[in-house]
């Protein structure tokens, strides 16, 4: 799994939300969220982490160390 992957998976269970949830508030589909914490999608878009760091309120930083 890769860095992302893992900060996605702790950040969403530290805060218990569903991955379904999170593709919500990230706006993007259930699949993308599944997949870049199974490393299935190992290289997203800098806007698709954006939508994910800010659905955390985040920053980019803290998401991808």
């Amino acid at each position: 799994m890769s860095i992302i992957g893992k900060n996605i998976k702790r950040l969403r269970q530290a805060k218990g939300i569903s991955q379904d949830k999170l593709s919500k508030l990230a706006d993007l589909s259930l699949q993308t969220i599944v997949k870049m914490e199974l490393d299935d999608k190992p290289n997203p878009t800098i806007e698709t982490v954006q939508k994910i760091a800010k659905a955390f309120g985040v920053s980019l930083d803290d998401l991808m160390k």
